[in-house]
């Protein structure tokens, strides 16, 4: 296929999806030529409508035995891709008219059509998401949801290799900085010419509004301060939590903890996750009522979930606020050597607290989960953290996302699952379970498969899925500092009675 026609077809589809304006083609298919370093062009005669994914593989094939993409990776052919799309970008200056305008007949309608504009555009690599393996398991908690995260492509030796000699630049300064909307990325800092964003007031603050170009959810949007400033959680954090929901009363917003370990895995830019989405721990009940004397307007209470959690409601936003800050200063330096649960030691501080936010009709609720980031020399990844025995299944750290009942799982899991599966479902599974990488997972899936061992795969494939929801929320235990026994709720009830006062 010439690379007329992929022009073409490209210049076609992005009319199609009211990118551009049918006046606009023709500037825009020259945009497009000078991208791809051409002087001519060819009107063909009939272009085919086809999906932008299969379009955009043949441009970058062609690009790639031209000698436009040097190395043909995946990092290169994604920047060169970015660099094309963005010939379709409107200005940021229009996008935020445009977003405003739909805020005018509603904020969902707003969000919508924004996160429409992220898929046309391939902000949101929605091909990619879509290999995502996805299902529900059903636990003492609820329905947990399960992803093994496909879309986040791994970097492979060759361009490990180039990566080494990469010029140092600290420009943007991190990944989330305002200062990447429109960059053109390079090997180790990804394109973001179609990436735009909504400027929000938070608590008198300037921040922004953007989509993660991964979603795990939908609408899973990343809230970002306009400074580049480090995570730390506050009394303002709640005031701009809840500030949010004011605005976008559709939308959760969470953020991680600022501390490692428990926190995210990028600390050094202060940014809350938000979207539309209703999380497996929304769902839960709160279990034990509790009365706060300094705040008669809010409801308090201990949520029924495997980690930790402080549950506030009220219709006072102000008020709401005030009553979490409260439990933040109460954390910071409660300690409960009976539990395990220490403030500090040797003037390090361990205890932080992960926040949500929401809206239940006309009240604005938090969800306060403790947290600690003590390790131990049983546990030297954390004391409440997976641990050991679990990290078959997953070893990294849970953030705000899997706090909330949503697992995002390694992408090894999804060949070792089938792996593991095809081995149970054999005459022989012991003498091969053992054997590369299905070895990790053998005494677990011997055990869990005992009574319910069968010659199909597919049944097997999803006993395992099963088992793994519910190490998932095994997973969720460990993190919590209150355990689920007798001893850790009377503990809990103990830190309850603290911040009643």
């Amino acid at each position: 296929m010439s690379i007329s026609r992929l022009v073409e077809e490209l210049t076609n589809w992005a009319v199609s999806q009211e990118l551009i304006e049918a006046e606009d083609h023709v500037y825009c298919r020259n945009q497009l030529l000078e991208k791809l370093h051409l002087n001519d062009f060819q009107q063909p005669e009939s272009v085919e409508k086809r999906e932008l994914h299969s379009i955009m593989e043949d441009i970058l094939d062609w690009a790639s035995e031209q000698g436009r993409i040097e190395s043909n990776t995946i990092t290169e052919r994604d920047l060169f891709d970015t660099k094309l799309m963005g010939v379709f970008a409107d200005k940021p200056s229009r996008i935020i008219k445009r977003f405003v305008k739909e805020e005018k007949t509603s904020p969902e309608q707003a969000t919508a059509w924004f996160y429409e504009w992220n898929k046309a555009i391939d902000y949101i690599r929605t091909k990619r998401i879509e290999k995502n393996v996805t299902w529900k398991t059903d636990t003492a908690y609820g329905a947990l949801d399960m992803t093994i995260n496909l879309s986040k492509p791994e970097k492979d030796p060759a361009e490990i290799e180039k990566l080494k000699h990469q010029p140092v630049s600290s420009y943007p300064l991190c990944l989330l900085c305002r200062e990447n909307e429109g960059y053109a990325g390079r090997l180790n800092h990804p394109a973001r010419q179609n990436l735009r964003t909504i400027p929000v007031t938070l608590n008198g603050e300037a921040w922004h509004f953007q989509f993660s170009p991964y979603v795990y959810y939908h609408e899973h949007a990343i809230v970002l301060k306009q400074e580049h400033e480090p995570m730390v959680i506050t009394g303002d954090t709640f005031t701009r939590l809840l500030a949010f929901t004011e605005r976008f009363p559709h939308y959760f917003i969470g953020s991680n903890a600022d501390l490692p370990i428990v926190g995210g895995s990028i600390l050094s830019h202060d940014h809350y996750q938000a979207g539309y989405y209703t999380f497996p721990m929304a769902r839960a009940e709160v279990e034990e009522a509790i009365t706060m004397k300094q705040f008669p307007g809010v409801t308090a209470g201990r949520v029924k979930w495997p980690m930790s959690v402080v549950r506030l409601q009220g219709e006072d936003r102000k008020e709401v606020s005030r009553a979490a800050e409260h439990v933040l200063k109460s954390w910071r330096t409660y300690s409960d050597e009976s539990a395990g649960i220490y403030a500090e030691t040797d003037g390090t501080p361990h205890q932080t607290i992960t926040p949500i936010a929401r809206r239940r009709g006309d009240a604005f609720e938090l969800d306060l989960v403790l947290r600690n980031n003590r390790t131990s020399s049983e546990h030297p990844d954390g004391i409440f953290h997976p641990h050991a025995h679990v990290h078959h299944i997953k070893k990294e750290n849970i953030g705000l996302i899997e706090v909330m009942g949503l697992a995002v799982l390694p992408g090894r899991l999804k060949q070792e699952l089938r792996d593991t599966a095809e081995k149970l479902a054999g005459n022989h599974p012991e003498a091969t379970l053992y054997e590369g990488e299905t070895a990790k997972h053998a005494d677990w899936a011997l055990t869990v498969s005992e009574d319910r061992r069968t010659a199909d795969v597919e049944e097997m494939e999803e006993l395992l899925q099963e088992e793994t929801g519910l190490v998932f929320a095994e997973i969720l235990e460990h993190a919590g500092v209150f355990k689920r026994d007798e001893a850790g709720i009377r503990a809990f009830q103990q830190f309850l009675l603290a911040i009643q006062q």
